[in-house]
């Protein structure tokens, strides 16, 4: 056997083998945001449903849930009712809304009045917010205190343990 290639074959797959048994336990749908333990950037949204913009700074004094999704995105869909009955279920203990990512109005007033609606949806028409989230696909959820701090961020679709334990970090629970 020729000692070269033995040597090359090792370089290249020991250190792929490490970085692969060093990452096992991870979960790859919870993302190390560089955001995490900052405040939340603030915007300003048009609902999809007329009503007067909403911001970010008006939503102090809870936990926010904020979804960023799309009516074509798979995922979404997936999670919607999920993000729906723990919306209902909290109530006034928390607030939900969606942020609706590189979509329009009409595709997402039809997926509402279909799947039904138990938050609010706004609009990033400009796409500045997805852009200060850092988002780079949907779904994509963040949890943010009720001082307005993001604590979580989650990438894909979110079940209801997961949402739940999401949102313990956001009420200040332990997870």
């Amino acid at each position: 056997m020729n000692r070269r290639v033995l040597g090359a074959g090792l370089a290249v797959s020991l250190p792929l083998i490490v970085i692969l048994f060093a990452n096992l336990g991870r979960d790859p749908h919870s993302v190390e945001s560089p955001l995490i333990g900052r405040p939340a950037p603030p915007f300003s949204l048009e609902p999809v449903d007329p009503g007067p913009a909403v911001s970010l700074e008006s939503l102090k004094g809870r936990p926010v849930v904020l979804n960023f999704w799309a009516t074509w995105c798979i995922p979404c869909v997936e999670e919607h009712e999920a993000l729906a009955s723990a919306a209902r279920r909290l109530g006034d203990g928390a607030r939900f809304y969606g942020i609706v990512y590189e979509d329009e109005a009409a595709p997402v007033r039809r997926f509402l009045e279909e799947r039904g609606q138990a938050y609010p949806s706004l609009l990033d028409a400009d796409g500045k917010a997805a852009i200060a989230y850092g988002v780079y696909g949907v779904p994509e959820t963040y949890f943010i205190d009720a001082q307005g701090t993001i604590v979580a961020k989650f990438v894909g679709p979110l079940d209801p343990p997961t949402l739940d334990a999401y949102l313990a970090l956001a009420r200040g629970e332990k997870r």
